[in-house]
């Protein structure tokens, strides 16, 4: 027997919700054929049987939102199922609602008698939310929405996350509360005693009359524990070089028309700064490396994050497996596609999970200066900010010098000091801006 089990996909995600089944209870199915569909707040995935058999068990019903590492099915090698057929029985099992033995029944009836009326209103909200997505879900309670007034366009007439954002457009969000400015006059009437404050800090916040209180969504709260940890964990040390991308430049300007004619998407700068970082890193071994307990962890291969925005509603890093094998055109491919399928949460869990060097690209936002927080247990995590044109000096063939307008932008890398010094840092910076200003990019185009 192989139990089914939710998987982790990503750092931050500790739940996901069943979409779909493609199997049913008695149904055979193969080794690494996908078995049912997950929905969290970062990725769209369909996960796949570890083993080849028949399904004998389903423990989650289509609409259930359940944790990770929960076993959801259980599939019976070849050779394990019973010839009896039993095995139709169980497809009651993803009802997931085992209803109390007739007996007991009326015992418990006296205790929810009291509070009838709340218990009914409540049940009902509670039934809908679980029926949602991590990503509906949030966007429900964000918003004050009653999900039973919005019509489901999913499967099933599960409601989706455009059915929340049209239902948003048509009518707005209910989060205002109107009691709110009371509450905050009540505190203001009592200005002698000293001790106020200390009850304000444990009660829930209250909104005024020109504020909204909004609940952190889990991405949220998860990702600021990752971040603090990191902090806590890792010695954090910024160090940042100019590059002078006008080498770089010349290539993409002449190959930018035809390489969007046969590739279909544009060659930007970060391939490049991704290609040079990938030389870098296996001139300087130490940045390509994890912390474990007391010891650096050196890797022989570079798995490359690339962080990619969710539309302002998260971060995820794609991983480039193997990028120490790629060259340029085969690594712009590779960002392209990843982080198109990271925008409309089609990756599967094993791109998400890993990688032993990180990408923040930040500058397509406009920034000009970013300290990133390292992913751990890497030790260095690089961010591209903004390439924008300005006057610089640049060398003349004839061993003069000009000002001249070139792009330029800064490569900031927060690094792990307990892995290696400044030196070693600075070294490895020096190198990739090197490679950016200098090598034959068109050799590679």
């Amino acid at each position: 027997m192989a139990d089914v089990t939710l998987p982790q996909l990503g750092e931050t995600v500790t739940e996901g919700t069943i979409t779909q089944w493609f199997k049913n209870v008695g149904d055979v199915v193969n080794a690494d054929e996908p078995l049912f569909e997950v929905s969290t707040d970062k990725v769209d995935t369909e996960v796949p049987s570890p083993v080849s058999g028949v399904v004998t068990e389903i423990r989650a019903a289509e609409g259930d939102t359940i944790d990770v590492g929960v076993i959801v099915a259980v599939v019976a090698n070849d050779g394990e199922v019973p010839a009896g057929a039993p095995a139709p029985e169980p497809a009651l099992a993803p009802v997931l609602e085992p209803a109390p033995a007739p007996e007991p029944t009326p015992a418990p009836a006296p205790a929810p008698a009291p509070a009838p009326a709340p218990a009914a209103a409540s049940s009902a909200g509670e039934n809908d939310t679980r029926l949602l997505s991590p990503v509906v879900r949030r966007l429900v309670n964000e918003h004050g929405i009653d999900p039973s007034a919005v019509t489901g366009t999913g499967p099933g007439g599960r409601i989706t996350r455009e059915d929340i954002l049209d239902h948003l457009d048509k009518v707005g969000s209910n989060i205002a509360p109107a009691p709110a400015p009371a509450p905050a006059q009540a505190p203001a009437a009592a200005p002698a005693p000293a001790a106020a404050p200390a009850p304000a800090s444990a009660a829930p916040a209250v909104a005024g009359a020109r504020q909204t209180v909004m609940p952190l969504s889990k991405i949220r709260q998860l990702t600021g524990d990752h971040m603090v940890a990191s902090k806590a964990t890792s010695p954090h040390v910024l160090s940042m070089v100019e590059v002078d991308y006008a080498n770089v430049d010349r290539a993409r300007s002449a190959v930018k028309d035809d390489f969007r004619a046969t590739e279909g998407f544009s060659l930007t700068y970060l391939p490049f700064i991704a290609r040079a970082l990938v030389d870098g890193l296996q001139e300087f071994p130490h940045l390509n490396a994890s912390v474990v307990g007391s010891e650096l962890v050196v890797h022989g291969y570079i798995d490359l994050g690339i962080a990619v925005d969710l539309d302002y509603e998260g971060l995820i890093a794609p991983v480039i497996r193997g990028a120490e094998t790629k060259r340029l055109r085969a690594i712009a491919q590779e960002i392209n596609d990843l982080a198109d399928r990271a925008r409309n949460r089609r990756l599967s869990p094993d791109e998400i999970q890993g990688g032993t060097f990180t990408i923040s690209n930040n500058g397509s936002a406009g920034s000009v200066l970013t300290m990133p927080i390292i992913n751990q247990p890497q030790v260095g995590i690089v961010s591209t900010d903004a390439i924008v044109r300005k006057p610089v000096v640049a060398n003349l063939a004839d061993g003069g010098e000009a000002i001249v307008v070139h792009p330029v932008g800064n490569l900031a890398m927060s690094w792990d000091h307990r892995a290696f010094d400044g030196a070693y840092a600075a070294g490895f910076l020096r190198r990739v801006k090197e490679i950016l200003e200098t090598r034959d990019w068109m050799a590679e185009l």
